[in-house]
Protein backbone atom coordinates (compact mmCIF):
# COMPACT_ATOMS: atom_id res chain seq x y z
CA UNK A 1 0.00 0.00 0.00
CA UNK A 2 1.28 3.68 -0.69
CA UNK A 3 1.95 5.54 2.09
CA UNK A 4 -0.07 8.80 2.42
CA UNK A 5 1.90 12.01 1.14
CA UNK A 6 1.60 15.20 3.14
CA UNK A 7 3.18 18.43 1.65
CA UNK A 8 4.69 20.69 4.02
CA UNK A 9 5.61 24.42 2.36
CA UNK A 10 7.44 27.96 3.72
CA UNK A 11 9.01 30.36 2.19
CA UNK A 12 12.79 29.19 1.93
CA UNK A 13 13.83 25.42 1.83
CA UNK A 14 16.46 26.72 4.46
CA UNK A 15 13.74 27.29 6.56
CA UNK A 16 12.30 23.55 6.30
CA UNK A 17 16.23 22.33 6.72
CA UNK A 18 16.15 24.40 9.94
CA UNK A 19 13.32 24.67 11.85
CA UNK A 20 11.33 21.27 10.33
CA UNK A 21 13.38 18.59 10.45
CA UNK A 22 12.72 16.91 13.64
CA UNK A 23 8.95 17.42 12.31
CA UNK A 24 9.70 16.05 9.25
CA UNK A 25 11.59 12.74 10.44
CA UNK A 26 8.78 12.50 12.78
CA UNK A 27 6.24 12.21 10.14
CA UNK A 28 8.51 9.70 7.69
CA UNK A 29 9.01 7.73 10.83
CA UNK A 30 5.09 6.79 11.49
CA UNK A 31 5.08 5.99 7.71
CA UNK A 32 4.10 9.61 5.26
CA UNK A 33 5.96 10.24 2.64
CA UNK A 34 6.90 14.03 2.79
CA UNK A 35 7.52 16.63 0.40
CA UNK A 36 8.92 19.64 0.94
CA UNK A 37 7.80 22.50 -1.07
CA UNK A 38 9.61 25.79 -1.46
CA UNK A 39 11.63 28.14 -4.12
CA UNK A 40 14.31 26.22 -5.58
CA UNK A 41 17.57 25.57 -3.58
CA UNK A 42 19.42 22.80 -4.38
CA UNK A 43 21.71 22.82 -1.29
CA UNK A 44 18.45 22.90 0.93
CA UNK A 45 17.27 20.37 -1.68
CA UNK A 46 19.99 17.80 -1.25
CA UNK A 47 19.55 18.12 3.15
CA UNK A 48 15.99 17.56 2.58
CA UNK A 49 16.30 14.77 0.42
CA UNK A 50 19.25 13.23 2.42
CA UNK A 51 16.11 12.92 5.50
CA UNK A 52 14.35 10.57 3.30
CA UNK A 53 11.98 14.16 2.51
CA UNK A 54 10.82 14.80 -1.18
CA UNK A 55 11.03 18.14 -3.15
CA UNK A 56 9.14 20.12 -5.30
CA UNK A 57 10.73 23.97 -6.00
CA UNK A 58 7.57 26.35 -6.68
CA UNK A 59 8.01 30.13 -7.76
CA UNK A 60 6.90 32.38 -5.27
CA UNK A 61 8.15 36.30 -4.59
CA UNK A 62 8.32 35.88 -0.88
CA UNK A 63 8.02 39.70 -0.45
CA UNK A 64 6.19 41.31 -3.18
CA UNK A 65 2.90 42.64 -4.17
CA UNK A 66 2.26 41.90 -7.96
CA UNK A 67 -0.98 40.02 -8.47
CA UNK A 68 0.64 37.95 -11.66
CA UNK A 69 2.93 37.01 -9.56
CA UNK A 70 0.62 36.04 -6.86
CA UNK A 71 -1.45 33.59 -9.14
CA UNK A 72 1.01 31.61 -10.93
CA UNK A 73 2.38 30.56 -7.53
CA UNK A 74 -1.49 29.95 -6.28
CA UNK A 75 -1.54 27.63 -9.57
CA UNK A 76 1.35 25.88 -9.20
CA UNK A 77 0.25 24.94 -5.41
CA UNK A 78 -2.97 23.93 -6.91
CA UNK A 79 -0.92 21.37 -9.84
CA UNK A 80 0.71 20.08 -6.37
CA UNK A 81 -2.10 19.27 -4.89
CA UNK A 82 -3.49 17.82 -7.49
CA UNK A 83 -0.32 15.38 -8.23
CA UNK A 84 0.39 14.31 -4.79
CA UNK A 85 -3.13 14.66 -3.51
CA UNK A 86 -2.25 14.97 0.13
CA UNK A 87 -3.52 13.16 2.91
CA UNK A 88 -2.74 16.95 4.83
CA UNK A 89 -0.98 20.54 3.59
CA UNK A 90 1.08 21.80 6.13
CA UNK A 91 2.24 25.66 5.28
CA UNK A 92 4.27 27.99 7.32
CA UNK A 93 4.96 31.71 6.72
CA UNK A 94 2.48 33.96 4.33
CA UNK A 95 2.22 32.59 0.92
CA UNK A 96 2.25 28.62 2.02
CA UNK A 97 -0.39 29.87 4.10
CA UNK A 98 -2.82 32.46 1.77
CA UNK A 99 -1.65 30.50 -1.73
CA UNK A 100 -0.81 27.08 -0.32
CA UNK A 101 -3.70 27.13 2.03
CA UNK A 102 -6.17 28.30 -0.91
CA UNK A 103 -5.22 25.34 -3.06
CA UNK A 104 -5.84 22.77 -0.56
CA UNK A 105 -9.24 24.18 0.18
CA UNK A 106 -9.61 24.46 -3.65
CA UNK A 107 -9.10 20.33 -3.90
CA UNK A 108 -10.37 19.29 -0.38
CA UNK A 109 -7.37 18.81 1.31
CA UNK A 110 -6.66 19.24 5.12
CA UNK A 111 -4.42 22.80 6.01
CA UNK A 112 -2.91 22.67 8.92
CA UNK A 113 -1.48 26.26 9.32
CA UNK A 114 1.43 27.66 11.23
CA UNK A 115 1.64 31.13 12.39
CA UNK A 116 4.89 31.34 13.08
CA UNK A 117 5.37 35.12 13.16
CA UNK A 118 4.04 38.28 11.56
CA UNK A 119 6.95 39.81 10.25
CA UNK A 120 7.58 43.24 9.17
CA UNK A 121 3.57 43.71 7.52
CA UNK A 122 2.56 43.65 11.09
CA UNK A 123 5.33 44.88 13.02
CA UNK A 124 4.84 48.49 10.90
CA UNK A 125 1.21 49.01 10.41
CA UNK A 126 0.30 50.40 6.98
CA UNK A 127 -1.29 49.11 4.12
CA UNK A 128 0.62 46.15 3.81
CA UNK A 129 -1.03 45.35 6.84
CA UNK A 130 -4.35 45.60 5.98
CA UNK A 131 -3.53 43.25 2.44
CA UNK A 132 -1.37 40.85 4.46
CA UNK A 133 -4.72 40.25 6.97
CA UNK A 134 -7.12 39.90 4.06
CA UNK A 135 -5.26 37.67 2.34
CA UNK A 136 -5.17 35.48 5.98
CA UNK A 137 -8.35 35.77 5.89
CA UNK A 138 -9.23 34.13 2.65
CA UNK A 139 -5.98 31.59 3.09
CA UNK A 140 -7.03 30.56 6.60
CA UNK A 141 -10.98 30.24 5.96
CA UNK A 142 -11.01 26.57 6.02
CA UNK A 143 -7.68 25.68 7.44
CA UNK A 144 -8.22 22.39 9.79
CA UNK A 145 -5.90 23.99 12.45
CA UNK A 146 -4.20 27.26 13.08
CA UNK A 147 -0.97 27.08 15.14
CA UNK A 148 0.25 29.98 16.55
CA UNK A 149 3.44 30.48 18.75
CA UNK A 150 2.46 33.24 21.25
CA UNK A 151 -0.83 34.39 22.19
CA UNK A 152 0.00 37.72 21.41
CA UNK A 153 -0.07 36.49 17.94
CA UNK A 154 -3.07 34.70 18.22
CA UNK A 155 -4.93 37.14 19.91
CA UNK A 156 -4.10 39.94 17.14
CA UNK A 157 -5.56 37.60 14.76
CA UNK A 158 -8.79 36.83 16.72
CA UNK A 159 -9.36 40.59 17.27
CA UNK A 160 -9.08 41.09 13.69
CA UNK A 161 -11.42 38.45 12.73
CA UNK A 162 -9.10 36.54 10.44
CA UNK A 163 -10.07 33.13 11.95
CA UNK A 164 -12.28 31.34 13.77
CA UNK A 165 -11.20 30.77 17.39
CA UNK A 166 -12.46 27.25 17.64
CA UNK A 167 -9.72 26.19 15.31
CA UNK A 168 -6.97 28.13 17.05
CA UNK A 169 -4.25 25.70 19.17
CA UNK A 170 -0.94 27.18 20.48
CA UNK A 171 2.81 25.07 19.90
CA UNK A 172 5.67 26.38 21.43
CA UNK A 173 7.79 27.34 18.91
CA UNK A 174 9.21 24.89 16.37
CA UNK A 175 10.82 22.34 18.83
CA UNK A 176 14.36 21.68 20.13
CA UNK A 177 16.26 18.77 20.48
CA UNK A 178 17.75 19.18 23.69
CA UNK A 179 20.49 16.36 22.78
CA UNK A 180 21.85 18.29 19.69
CA UNK A 181 21.75 21.79 21.75
CA UNK A 182 23.44 20.32 24.52
CA UNK A 183 24.16 22.03 28.01
CA UNK A 184 27.28 23.73 27.19
CA UNK A 185 30.31 23.66 29.57
CA UNK A 186 29.23 27.43 31.80
CA UNK A 187 31.75 29.98 31.75
CA UNK A 188 34.67 30.28 34.09
CA UNK A 189 34.95 34.20 34.36
CA UNK A 190 32.79 37.06 34.39
CA UNK A 191 30.93 37.69 30.85
CA UNK A 192 32.68 39.63 28.08
CA UNK A 193 31.83 37.37 25.03
CA UNK A 194 28.08 38.62 23.46
CA UNK A 195 26.50 36.66 20.11
CA UNK A 196 23.63 38.04 18.14
CA UNK A 197 22.06 35.88 15.81
CA UNK A 198 19.52 36.47 13.47
CA UNK A 199 18.62 37.74 9.93
CA UNK A 200 20.48 40.98 9.54
CA UNK A 201 17.17 43.62 9.65
CA UNK A 202 16.55 46.52 11.23
CA UNK A 203 13.16 44.49 12.94
CA UNK A 204 15.41 42.21 14.10
CA UNK A 205 17.13 45.44 16.76
CA UNK A 206 20.37 45.03 14.53
CA UNK A 207 20.70 48.78 14.93
CA UNK A 208 19.39 48.81 18.54
CA UNK A 209 22.79 45.64 19.18
CA UNK A 210 25.24 47.64 17.14
CA UNK A 211 24.65 51.32 19.69
CA UNK A 212 24.94 48.87 23.02
CA UNK A 213 27.47 47.89 22.18
CA UNK A 214 29.03 50.92 20.84
CA UNK A 215 28.05 52.43 24.75
CA UNK A 216 29.76 49.12 26.48
CA UNK A 217 32.75 49.58 24.72
CA UNK A 218 33.61 53.12 25.06
CA UNK A 219 34.15 52.01 28.82
CA UNK A 220 34.61 48.27 28.35
CA UNK A 221 36.79 47.85 24.83
CA UNK A 222 37.65 44.16 26.53
CA UNK A 223 34.06 42.89 25.56
CA UNK A 224 33.44 41.50 22.25
CA UNK A 225 30.20 41.90 20.38
CA UNK A 226 29.45 39.49 17.31
CA UNK A 227 26.86 39.30 14.71
CA UNK A 228 26.06 36.85 13.06
CA UNK A 229 23.52 36.21 10.09
CA UNK A 230 21.97 36.38 6.56
CA UNK A 231 23.09 40.02 4.44
CA UNK A 232 21.29 40.77 1.18
CA UNK A 233 17.85 39.45 2.60
CA UNK A 234 15.05 40.33 0.51
CA UNK A 235 13.34 42.16 3.21
CA UNK A 236 11.99 45.73 3.24
CA UNK A 237 13.79 46.50 6.85
CA UNK A 238 17.18 44.38 5.77
CA UNK A 239 20.92 45.91 6.79
CA UNK A 240 23.09 46.67 3.74
CA UNK A 241 26.67 44.58 3.52
CA UNK A 242 27.74 47.80 3.72
CA UNK A 243 26.78 48.93 6.55
CA UNK A 244 28.00 45.65 8.27
CA UNK A 245 31.52 46.02 6.77
CA UNK A 246 31.39 49.41 8.01
CA UNK A 247 30.75 48.77 11.53
CA UNK A 248 33.28 45.67 11.91
CA UNK A 249 35.94 47.45 10.40
CA UNK A 250 35.47 50.43 13.12
CA UNK A 251 35.69 47.23 15.64
CA UNK A 252 32.37 47.91 17.33
CA UNK A 253 31.02 44.73 15.91
CA UNK A 254 32.61 41.48 14.18
CA UNK A 255 30.88 40.15 11.73
CA UNK A 256 30.48 35.94 11.18
CA UNK A 257 28.55 34.71 7.88
CA UNK A 258 25.23 32.50 9.12
CA UNK A 259 26.24 28.54 9.45
CA UNK A 260 24.71 25.38 9.61
CA UNK A 261 25.74 24.18 13.15
CA UNK A 262 25.37 27.79 15.72
CA UNK A 263 26.73 25.39 18.16
CA UNK A 264 30.04 26.13 18.45
CA UNK A 265 29.42 29.75 18.50
CA UNK A 266 27.46 29.82 21.04
CA UNK A 267 29.02 27.76 23.41
CA UNK A 268 32.38 30.44 22.78
CA UNK A 269 29.32 33.30 23.99
CA UNK A 270 29.18 34.23 27.41
CA UNK A 271 24.98 35.79 26.48
CA UNK A 272 23.22 35.33 23.59
CA UNK A 273 20.91 38.55 22.49
CA UNK A 274 18.46 38.95 20.43
CA UNK A 275 16.74 42.59 20.48
CA UNK A 276 14.36 41.59 17.95
CA UNK A 277 10.62 44.31 17.57
CA UNK A 278 8.72 40.63 17.42
CA UNK A 279 8.73 36.82 17.07
CA UNK A 280 6.80 33.81 16.78
CA UNK A 281 8.68 32.16 19.41
CA UNK A 282 12.51 32.83 19.04
CA UNK A 283 14.42 29.70 17.74
CA UNK A 284 17.70 31.31 18.28
CA UNK A 285 16.90 32.42 22.20
CA UNK A 286 15.77 28.86 22.34
CA UNK A 287 18.74 27.15 20.97
CA UNK A 288 20.60 29.25 23.46
CA UNK A 289 18.42 29.08 26.64
CA UNK A 290 19.00 25.02 25.93
CA UNK A 291 23.11 25.38 25.67
CA UNK A 292 22.31 26.72 29.07
CA UNK A 293 23.64 30.21 27.71
CA UNK A 294 21.98 33.71 29.86
CA UNK A 295 19.88 35.74 27.18
CA UNK A 296 19.03 38.79 26.67
CA UNK A 297 15.87 40.08 24.76
CA UNK A 298 13.55 42.13 24.52
CA UNK A 299 10.39 42.30 26.44
CA UNK A 300 8.08 41.41 22.90
CA UNK A 301 5.85 38.64 22.10
CA UNK A 302 8.30 35.64 20.97
CA UNK A 303 11.08 36.41 23.33
CA UNK A 304 9.50 37.12 26.71
CA UNK A 305 7.85 33.72 26.62
CA UNK A 306 11.18 31.71 26.38
CA UNK A 307 12.95 34.32 28.98
CA UNK A 308 12.77 34.31 32.74
CA UNK A 309 13.72 37.26 33.51
CA UNK A 310 16.61 37.88 36.08
CA UNK A 311 16.47 33.83 36.93
CA UNK A 312 17.52 32.93 32.79
CA UNK A 313 18.04 35.99 31.33
CA UNK A 314 16.71 39.95 31.06
CA UNK A 315 14.12 41.58 29.21
CA UNK A 316 14.92 45.09 28.10
CA UNK A 317 12.69 46.96 26.40
CA UNK A 318 12.18 46.88 22.60
CA UNK A 319 13.68 49.77 20.17
CA UNK A 320 16.08 51.37 23.25
CA UNK A 321 19.65 50.88 22.97
CA UNK A 322 20.08 52.55 26.44
CA UNK A 323 18.29 49.92 27.79
CA UNK A 324 19.79 47.05 25.87
CA UNK A 325 22.90 48.53 26.79
CA UNK A 326 21.70 48.57 30.51
CA UNK A 327 20.99 45.10 30.63
CA UNK A 328 23.71 43.80 28.93
CA UNK A 329 25.89 45.55 31.52
CA UNK A 330 24.48 43.98 34.26
CA UNK A 331 25.40 40.39 32.71
CA UNK A 332 28.94 41.67 32.50
CA UNK A 333 28.56 42.41 36.34
CA UNK A 334 27.32 39.05 37.12
CA UNK A 335 29.81 36.42 38.15
CA UNK A 336 30.82 33.37 36.73
CA UNK A 337 28.79 31.14 39.21
CA UNK A 338 24.99 33.46 38.61
CA UNK A 339 26.02 32.94 34.86
CA UNK A 340 25.87 29.06 35.48
CA UNK A 341 22.72 29.16 37.18
CA UNK A 342 21.34 31.69 35.00
CA UNK A 343 21.90 29.19 32.38
CA UNK A 344 20.90 26.23 34.21
CA UNK A 345 17.39 27.57 34.74
CA UNK A 346 17.15 28.19 31.12
CA UNK A 347 18.04 25.00 30.08
CA UNK A 348 15.31 23.34 32.43
CA UNK A 349 12.62 26.15 30.95
CA UNK A 350 13.46 24.82 27.31
CA UNK A 351 13.05 21.30 28.13
CA UNK A 352 10.14 21.46 30.12
CA UNK A 353 8.19 23.33 27.72
CA UNK A 354 9.79 23.62 24.00
CA UNK A 355 10.97 20.43 23.61
CA UNK A 356 10.68 18.47 19.72
CA UNK A 357 8.83 16.26 21.21
CA UNK A 358 6.40 18.47 22.30
CA UNK A 359 5.92 20.26 19.20
CA UNK A 360 5.36 16.54 17.54
CA UNK A 361 2.47 15.79 19.85
CA UNK A 362 0.87 18.63 18.45
CA UNK A 363 1.06 17.93 15.25
CA UNK A 364 0.07 14.52 15.44
CA UNK A 365 -3.47 15.45 17.44
CA UNK A 366 -3.56 18.14 14.69
CA UNK A 367 -3.97 15.04 12.13
CA UNK A 368 -6.11 13.13 13.89
CA UNK A 369 -8.44 16.32 13.96
CA UNK A 370 -8.68 16.03 10.19
CA UNK A 371 -8.81 12.27 10.82
CA UNK A 372 -5.53 11.71 8.38
CA UNK A 373 -4.20 9.81 10.96
CA UNK A 374 -6.57 7.34 9.94
CA UNK A 375 -5.35 6.66 6.45
CA UNK A 376 -2.24 5.06 8.00
CA UNK A 377 -3.76 1.44 8.17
Amino acid sequence: MQSPTILISANLAWNLVNFRAGLIRFLIDRGFHVVGVAPADPLAEAQLRALGCGFEPVKMDAKGLSPVADIQCLLEYCKLMKKYRPAAYLGYTVKPNVYGGLAARLCGIPHIANISGLGTAFIRQNIITSIVSGLYRIGLARTSTIFFQNISDRDLFLEKGLIDPAKVYLVPGSGIDTDHFYAAAPPTTAAKNFLMVGRLLRDKGVLEYVEAARIIRAERPDVTFKLMGFLDVQNRTAISRSQVDAWAASGVIEYLPPTDDVRPFVEASDCVVLPSYREGTSRVLLEAAAMARTIVATDVPGCREVVIHGKSGLLCKPRDPASLAAAIKHIIGLSSAELAAMGRTGRTHVARHFTQDIVNRCYWDALQRAQVTGKMS
